[in-house]
C-alpha cells in the first residue's frame, strides 16, 4: 500500500478535494463519484459524503492509497 502523507494549511479539507490533491483521483467530479461508489474509508470506515470535512490524524484509504494527514 503506497502512504502519502499531507499537510493540511487550514483546519481541514474536503474530500473529493484531498483526492483530487493527492493524484488518487483526476478531477473534483472523479473524487466525488469514487466517495459515493463507496471505495473510500476515512479512519477505517466507508466515507458516503463526497464534502466530509478531512482533519489533521484522520487516515484516508482508497484502493491501494493511504493518506495521513498532519
Amino acid at each position: 500500500m503506497e502512504t502519502t502523507t499531507v499537510e493540511l494549511k487550514g483546519e481541514f479539507i474536503a474530500l473529493c478535494d484531498l483526492l483530487k490533491l493527492t493524484g488518487i483521483a483526476n478531477s473534483g467530479g472523479q473524487g466525488k463519484a469514487m466517495v459515493a461508489d463507496g471505495l473510500v474509508t476515512v479512519d477505517g470506515v466507508i466515507e458516503l459524503r463526497k464534502t466530509a470535512k478531512i482533519r489533521k490524524g484522520q487516515i484516508v484509504v482508497c484502493f491501494e492509497n493511504k493518506i495521513t494527514l498532519v
